[in-house]
């Protein structure tokens, strides 16, 4: 993996669309992975890895990688800049990061498996909405 720099002027020059719906459903661009801050990695990685089911593809100590379906990565996370950190105010960071699984029997099956677990989620009959242990609201939800 390599990092690369991102010009975010660019960027937003290129993407940004002012006429986009803020719930998203508009959206001209979709991004294929995140990197979160989270507070320790071992448990990013028994809600990752043990609950929610992504494969770990890279442990580097202080960072976690993850994928479904044996790409790199969709979701990398780090304590270089939160170790320690509990839950963030909602006001802050991504308003939430989806995750789109084939069908709604994933979804279902997403739901079964944080229910075993413990952890609160809302289904509204199409999105499976949950948040990881530092309050990053996640959106599981089907593509068809």
């Amino acid at each position: 993996m390599v990092t690369e720099f991102l010009d975010p002027n660019q960027f937003l020059q290129r993407w940004y669309d002012p006429e986009a719906r803020e719930d998203g459903t508009d959206a001209t661009a979709a991004i294929g992975h995140v990197h979160l801050q989270v507070g320790d990695i071992p448990t990013a990685r028994r809600f990752y890895e043990g609950i929610l089911g992504f494969d770990v593809t890279a442990s580097l100590g202080s960072a976690l990688f993850l994928s479904a379906g044996g790409y790199h990565h969709h979701i990398g996370m780090n304590t270089w800049h939160s170790a320690g950190a509990g839950p963030r105010a909602a006001t802050l960071g991504l308003g939430d990061v989806r995750i789109v699984v084939p069908t709604r029997d994933d979804v279902e099956a997403f739901g079964e498996r944080v229910r075993d677990h413990g952890i609160a989620a809302a289904d509204d009959g199409r999105t499976l909405r949950l948040a990881d242990p530092w309050g990053t609201r996640l959106a599981i939800t089907p593509e068809e």
